[in-house]
């Protein structure tokens, strides 16, 4: 297992790399291969395992009964996945986790962290806090979900998103994890007319872009 994308993964920090393998024997936990548009969880399916992106990446995505696509959020290399709902035991998935790229997922039962280590090792701790201030995370990337999708113009949804993107990346030139329908499913809109408002952003010297690589101009 490449513990140098677990050592990177939020749920492994403040652990010495070195000390991974020894942490990871409380946890065990499996690494399954999946190919691009593969279903990892279902709707409706009842999980106790969460999951940790080794390589490639993965779309939350929530669908509704007349086949419109949401994506909630994309989660990329040693990001967490699923766990909210592994916590919670008895609740079913009300999303579907979808493969954006080929991937290689560690899976693992939450239970091995929340419940106490009976070897009381000195990792279990780290393991646990980390899970909460991950869980805590998600809520708040929640919210930021709702903040890009509530206004009700397409190019106010697009530029309180790049907004957002800039100053994470700490820059006015940045690259999105989305395509242009994924994109679109995030904000909830349609995709010719995302197309179309992007296009007029960039006539007018808003913006520039090539693809999902993005920049600020004014």
């Amino acid at each position: 297992m490449p513990l140098e994308v677990l050592s990177h993964s939020e749920l492994f920090q403040g652990i010495e790399k070195k000390e991974i393998s020894t942490a990871l024997s409380c946890i065990q936990g499996t690494v399954k291969k999946y190919k691009k548009n593969d279903y990892i969880f279902t709707s409706g399916e009842i999980i106790n395992c969460a999951g940790i992106v080794m390589s490639g990446s993965i779309n939350i995505v929530q669908n509704d009964i007349w086949g419109n696509q949401n994506i909630l959020s994309h989660i990329s290399l040693g990001g967490i996945f699923a766990e909210s709902y592994a916590c919670s035991y008895k609740e079913p998935l009300m999303v579907d986790v979808v493969a954006a790229k080929n991937c290689e997922i560690f899976l693992f039962d939450v239970n091995k962290i929340i419940n106490i280590c009976s070897s009381s090792c000195s990792f279990h701790n780290i393991l646990t806090k980390n899970l909460l201030k991950i869980l805590a995370n998600k809520n708040l990337s929640l919210t930021k979900k709702i903040a890009h999708t509530t206004p009700k113009l397409i190019r106010e949804r697009v530029m309180n998103y790049f907004s957002y993107e800039a100053t994470k990346q700490g820059k006015h030139s940045f690259e999105i994890p989305f395509s242009r329908q994924e994109l679109a499913d995030y904000l909830i809109v349609d995709r010719s007319a995302l197309s179309n408002e992007l296009s007029k952003m960039q006539k007018e010297g808003i913006i520039s872009y090539n693809k999902n690589f993005f920049s600020i101009l004014i």
